[in-house]
Order: C-alpha cells, then sequence, then structure tokens
C-alpha cells in the first residue's frame, strides 16, 4: 500500500472552522466529502511551509499562526496516509476555491452534520471537544 504524508489546515476565525468540501470522484469514498483543506508535503519540503503553499494554492490566501495539533493514521482502500493537522489563521481574509466545490464555516457544534472523509473524522471529534472549551 503506498504510504502519502499530507498536511492539513485547521483555519479558525470568529469562532468558527473552514470547511470544504472535494468534488466527484470516480472514488466514491472521498468524491463529495468534506474535508480541512490541505495536500501532500513534497520531497524536501518542511510541514509548514507545505501547508502555506498547499492553502495558497487551494484557497488563493495565505495563513499565518500555525500551531500542531494532531496528527491521523488512516488506511484508505489503495493507499495509507499519514496526515499532520495545524490549527491556524488567515492572513488575507478573502478565500477563493481552486480545487473544492464548496466550502462553509461552521461552529464546533455544527461539524458532526457534514458528510466528512474518513481520515478527517480524528480531527473534527478534537476540535469539537477543543473549540468548545475555548
Amino acid at each position: 500500500m503506498k504510504p502519502i504524508e499530507v498536511v492539513a489546515a485547521i483555519i479558525t476565525q470568529d469562532g468558527k472552522v473552514l470547511c470544504v468540501q472535494r468534488g466527484e470522484h470516480a472514488k466514491e469514498y472521498i468524491s463529495l466529502k468534506w474535508e480541512f483543506p490541505g495536500g501532500k508535503v513534497e520531497f524536501g519540503e518542511n510541514r509548514e511551509d507545505a501547508l502555506v503553499r498547499e492553502i495558497q494554492e487551494e484557497l488563493a490566501a495565505e495563513i499565518h499562526e500555525l500551531q500542531f495539533l494532531m496528527t491521523v493514521e488512516h488506511s484508505y482502500p489503495d493507499f495509507h496516509m499519514t496526515m499532520h493537522a495545524y490549527s491556524c489563521t488567515l492572513k488575507t481574509g478573502e478565500i477563493t476555491l481552486q480545487e473544492h466545490v464548496d466550502m462553509k464555516w461552521l461552529t464546533p457544534e455544527e461539524l458532526n452534520q457534514l458528510d466528512w472523509a474518513e481520515a478527517d473524522l480524528p480531527v473534527v471529534g478534537r476540535l469539537m471537544i477543543k473549540l468548545k472549551a475555548t
């Protein structure tokens, strides 16, 4: 099984979390699923730089104040993912979706209303606990 290392941005603003929806895909387990924006770490790139780059590519936005949240290990049918999630904030306020079909800003209590990609579910659970406490 092919291993993939990815990073995910848990972007918060005014007590809400940014959630983005993937487009339709031949692989049902990711088609139209909700996720946190991010992507693959390229060879020779550190995780934080990868995340800044991915958010620029996917959302045409800049992030800052990155703080490691957690790592998730998840196996899909055709690859194994190690996902490093970081909480962060927007440096620039405007988001333009480049790769996703929809986005929502949700409160922690609302996060479980979406059909999440399986790898993102542990992060959703952590956020529902963590953000309610703040």
